[in-house]
């Protein structure tokens, strides 16, 4: 998420909590009993259908999923042509040690293992396997989280009608107290609410968040594929950009939307910034 994403929610989440005071009587909606009933109750539920393990690494990847947003297709695209440049414009043992330059540089993990893969010189069927594996696991393992913050929105409410039932038996043993019954109408009155807000204010958020994300990743990880398979056969540079930028919207690739001479100049200026020619050899092809 974005600055601006962030900001949106703040903003918003501070209007909704300012309308429990509109009428003047914002703390009838805080009630530390329901509270407990709902939290305990929808936590003690997961922690009963999945590993303490698996909850904990859930927690762990939401959080990186929201700190550490993945890079954009443009800059895997040029990634993607920087390595084709260095593999089509230099010799074969300066390529391997270029390529394995970008590896080291990237921060996107599928991209060095795709990378690393492409330097071992594994066989077409053996790369496309390898990394169509990852990517099927990957895809399983972050439908496994997202179903648990599903799970957990399914619990919430009913924990929040537990509540109130909870608080209604209070009541009704307690008919001849009106101190008893001031203490327990609150709790059925706001378990549901509780169990309404967690589900659809956390969980459902939460599990469609991190399935908006996946969908960006795998998208990343399907260029990253594509553009090793085609550096493999043939590392060219403007074929390379073409293909991958199929995968995006029309208002979004680059090189379509630019004239040859554009496209031309941009590459020109990718091999003199990484050495493959100099500048002296494009001043030269220029006047011819």
């Amino acid at each position: 998420m974005n600055k601006h994403s962030w900001i949106a929610v703040a903003v918003f989440t501070g209007i909704f909590f300012a309308s429990f005071f509109a009428g003047g009587h914002g703390a009838l909606f805080f009630n530390g009993v329901a509270l407990l009933i709902v939290t305990c109750g929808t936590l003690g539920a997961m922690y009963l259908c999945y590993p303490a393990a698996d909850i904990h690494t859930a927690l762990r990847v939401t959080r990186n999923v929201y700190r550490h947003p993945p890079p954009t297709s443009a800059e895997i695209i040029n990634t993607m042509l920087e390595v084709a440049v260095y593999s089509g414009s230099t010799s074969v043992k300066s390529g391997i040690l270029a390529v394995e330059t970008v590896s080291e540089q990237s921060t996107v993990s599928f991209l060095k293992r795709a990378l690393g893969l492409l330097i071992d010189r594994f066989k077409d069927e053996e790369l496309s396997e390898i990394l169509h594996t990852e990517m099927f696991h990957f895809k399983q393992r972050r439908a496994q989280i997202e179903r648990m913050f599903r799970q957990g929105a399914l619990f919430a409410p009913a924990f929040g009608v537990a509540g109130s039932v909870i608080g209604l038996i209070n009541m009704l043993a307690g008919i001849s107290d009106p101190d008893v019954i001031l203490q327990s109408i609150p709790v059925a009155l706001t378990s549901p609410l509780y169990g309404i807000v967690l589900a659809n204010a956390v969980f459902f958020p939460l599990a469609e968040g991190i399935h908006a994300k996946t969908q960006k990743e795998l998208l990343i990880q399907t260029l990253i594929t594509d553009g090793v398979m085609i550096i493999r056969r043939e590392p060219n540079p403007r074929r390379l950009a073409l293909r991958l930028e199929s995968f995006l919207t029309p208002s979004a690739r680059t090189y379509e939307n630019r004239t040859l001479k554009e496209i031309r100049e941009c590459l020109r200026d990718l091999r003199v910034e990484i050495g493959a020619v100099s500048p002296t050899e494009v001043e030269k092809r220029a006047v011819a």
